[in-house]
This record gives structure tokens, C-alpha cells and sequence, in this order.
């Protein structure tokens, strides 16, 4: 008999002001379902990002039916769970575990969560040349995704070098030699100057990081400017990016996708986006304060 209620979660750092409880808990109220969604915060429980081990057990045994992650767990919970999906394994990252007869399986939803804001917000973006700031968890997916939109290739720059390398190696074993390549922070003014757009995957931006992620100066109006970070929803690079010209996409549709898609995986039911959408713009505007997803 299918179920009518439901028990998830979120783990990660600085959530409080995730929209995720709200867009699950009232697309589910729609279909008739219970939903409640917790948030896991890893800063509130004074824990490091390594607990996300005990914190995916600790759920499961308390009966939850599955878990959002995010920022820092999710290349860290994957030693942690019982199996993959295979968008999961591809990416080495997980935002979504999916608790099946006792045993944790990791899911990404991120990658048709952002192909899909980007499909429907810069439907006409020229995709030659992509750079991408941020090698992490959400990096991995946002690279994959660009590459399955039609990238030829997209430049993964990194604070740590090794991270970037490592992200384009895998990006090339997947999708073909020469449709990735690593570079640093230092090379970011030549790799802007030619690109055709920069996809921002890096925390900065979020409310607890506020700033820009690399010199405004290095906009122009050339370029397409795609966010990550939805809380705010106009980060600063975004601000910076409109004000020289650039097309740009917010990180909104991004956190509705995905969440659509984590939603089908916790229960079986099949989530109205359109719908959500239309939830998320008006939470959204009711809360101006916030984290990303």
C-alpha cells in the first residue's frame, strides 16, 4: 500500500533559511500527502562536516524516508551510504539519499535540476567556451550538466588546484578528451576575456558569504553570468553582472528542479515544477534573507 506521509530532511551548513521545507512540504499537501521536512544544520548541532556519517545513520534509524545534502557533505557522505545511482557514482556527489529496506542509497539531482534552469532561462546562450567557478559538490554537477546542454568545453577554476584537475579528469573520461580542462584563479581575467559565459558553483555569494567571487572588472557585456546560490536570490556577482550588460540566471530555478526531482525520489509521486516555481517566487519574496540549497 502506498504511503501517505513522509519524513525527510537536510543536512548541511548555514540551512536555516532554506526554502527546501516549504516546496516539499507544500507540493505534498496538494497531493494529499504528509510531508515533513527537518533541517540537519551541522553549525547549530556544533558538529564538523565529517559527522554527515553519523548524522545519514542517525536519520535512517529514527525512520526518515530520505535526506536532502548539501554544502560541505555532499562529496563527503558517499563513503557513508549502502549504493550509488549512476548519476551519483559519474559525479562522485550526492544531494539525496533515499532510505530503501534499511539501506542508504545516494541520488543527484542537482545535474537535471540546473540543466533544466538553464534550458528554460538562457535558452539561446552560445555554449562554446564556459568557464566554471567551484570544483566542490555542486560544481561536479553543474559541469556535467553543461556538457550534456552542448558545452564544447568548460574551464573548471578552483581555489585548490588539485580539486580542479580532478573534476576536469573525470569530466574527460565521461564526455571525451578536450571537453574539459583545469585552470586557476590567477587566469581567470584571460579565460573571461575569450569565454562565452561563467556558471558561479562556489558558496560565496550566500548570505554567510557575502561577496563577489572574482573582480567585477572582469565582466562584460559578452558574457552570461549563471548563479548557483539562490538565498539571495540576486547575489552580488549577479548585481555586478546586470549592471555591464551580462545575460544572467539565478540560482531559483536551480533549487525548484532539483527539488522536483528529490521529491519524485522520496515518494513515488510526480511533483508539478510549474507549481513549485510558483511557490518558490512567492516564498521567496516573503523571506529576503537566506542560504542556498
Amino acid at each position: 500500500m502506498a504511503k501517505d506521509s513522509y519524513l525527510v530532511g537536510l543536512i548541511g551548513s548555514g540551512i536555516g533559511p532554506s526554502l527546501s521545507p516549504a516546496l516539499h512540504e507544500r507540493e505534498a499537501d496538494r497531493q494529499g500527502l504528509r510531508c515533513l521536512y527537518r533541517l540537519i544544520d551541522i553549525d547549530t548541532l556544533g558538529v564538523p562536516p565529517e559527522a554527515v556519517g553519523d548524522l545519514v545513520r542517525a536519520a535512517r534509524d529514527l525512520g526518515f524516508d530520505g535526506l536532502n545534502i548539501t554544502h560541505p557533505c555532499k562529496q563527503l557522505v558517499i563513503e557513508h551510504l549502502d549504493g550509488l545511482a549512476p548519476q551519483a557514482e559519474a559525479l562522485g556527489a550526492v544531494n539525496t539519499v533515499v532510505f530503501e529496506d534499511g539501506r542508504a542509497i545516494g541520488h543527484n539531482t542537482d545535474v537535471t535540476g540546473f540543466a533544466a534552469s538553464f534550458a528554460r532561462g538562457l535558452p539561446d546562450a552560445s555554449l562554446e567556451r564556459v568557464v566554471q567557478l567551484g570544483a566542490g559538490g555542486a560544481g561536479a554537477a553543474v559541469a556535467h550538466a553543461t556538457l550534456t546542454l552542448g558545452a564544447e568545453r568548460v574551464t573548471v577554476v578552483d581555489a585548490l588546484a588539485e580539486r580542479a584537475a580532478d573534476l576536469a579528469d573525470g569530466l574527460n573520461r565521461h564526455f571525451g578528451v578536450g571537453r574539459a580542462a583545469a585552470g586557476t584563479p590567477d587566469q581567470l581575467g584571460r579565460l573571461l576575456g575569450s569565454a562565452d559565459g561563467v556558471v558561479h558553483a562556489t558558496p560565496t555569494g550566500m548570505a554567510a558569504h557575502p561577496g563577489l567571487p572574482f573582480a567585477a572588472e572582469l565582466l562584460h557585456p559578452g558574457l552570461w553570468v549563471a548563479e548557483v546560490v539562490y538565498r539571495p536570490l540576486e547575489t552580488e556577482l549577479l548585481r555586478a553582472a546586470r549592471a555591464v550588460g551580462c545575460a544572467t540566471l539565478d540560482g531559483g530555478g536551480m533549487a525548484v528542479f532539483q527539488a522536483a526531482d528529490a521529491f519524485r525520489l522520496f515518494t513515488g509521486r510526480e511533483p508539478d515544477s510549474g507549481r513549485m516555481l510558483a511557490d518558490f517566487s512567492e516564498i521567496a519574496v516573503e523571506s529576503s534573507v537566506g542560504e542556498a540549497v
